[in-house]
């Protein structure tokens, strides 16, 4: 049993991360204020969806995934948590700063931070922007929404389906920006081979519902078809938000 356990710990540890990212303003937003990172050099992929008006979204998302973009190599899982989680404390004051000078109420981002190491992930986020893990043909949430809709569904004030036309439905409880300490919440778990990852802001999620993206995962013949078909899919839709994807899989190595 030992050698076995062994054996799964060093084939997750060989895995190989292929990413793929897209990202749209949408068919009403003239600015595009979704970034994402891609830096399978540091193991770590991020979608930030800003928010402020005036651009000031677009600057949110940015500083967002300009901190994650400077850290440092990573040396261990823990240290590794703890780096991201301090860059994105130090985003957090830097855009609590900013819209002080600016006299603006907030200038915020969601986040939402795919980490791995050593064949482990973890699952950062604050906000509503989500995370799912595809594995063997099913499709399944990493994250749960910081939003006051999901807060209404939680307390049984709403069902899923009146939470999806709610007008309160950009209403987010959490985000970079908004309060003095940020709070992140995580998910993690062991890797294996065949995994998709797939990070995206609510542009996405507001259109399609979750069955939809599964079987357009299940149909597509790789990461950037996929990449390509879900946001065309939002576009499809209306897309009356920014939609980015960025989606991870885990191959052999």
């Amino acid at each position: 049993m030992i050698r076995r356990l062994a054996s799964r710990a060093e084939a997750a540890r060989a895995l190989l991360l292929s990413s793929a990212g897209r990202t749209h303003e949408g068919c009403v937003r003239r600015l595009n204020e979704d970034a994402f990172i891609e830096a399978p050099h540091l193991g770590l992929w991020a979608v930030a969806d800003g928010m402020g008006g005036h651009e000031a979204g677009e600057v949110a998302s940015g500083r967002v995934v300009d901190a994650l973009a400077a850290l440092p190599a990573p040396a261990s899982g823990f240290g590794f948590v703890r780096d991201v989680s301090e860059a994105l404390q130090a985003a957090n004051a830097e855009l609590i700063a900013y819209a002080a000078g600016r006299h603006t109420d907030v200038v915020g981002s969601t986040v939402v931070a795919l980490l791995a190491v050593d064949g482990h992930y973890a699952c950062l986020w604050a906000g509503d922007s989500r995370g799912y893990l595809w594995r063997e043909g099913a499709l399944c949430p990493l994250t749960r929404d910081h939003s006051l809709v999901q807060e209404l569904v939680d307390s049984g004030a709403l069902t899923p389906a009146e939470a999806r036309t709610s007008r309160r439905g950009n209403v987010i409880t959490r985000a970079v920006g908004v309060d003095p300490v940020l709070e992140l919440a995580m998910a993690q778990g062991p890797m294996a081979l065949g995994d998709v990852f797939l990070l995206c802001s609510d542009g996405l999620t507001g259109v399609l519902e979750d069955g939809e993206i599964a079987d357009l995962l299940a149909t597509a013949p790789g990461l950037d078809a996929a990449a390509e078909g879900l946001v065309a899919a939002a576009l499809e839709r209306g897309a009356p938000d920014n939609v980015t994807v960025v989606l991870v899989r885990a191959e052999a190595g």
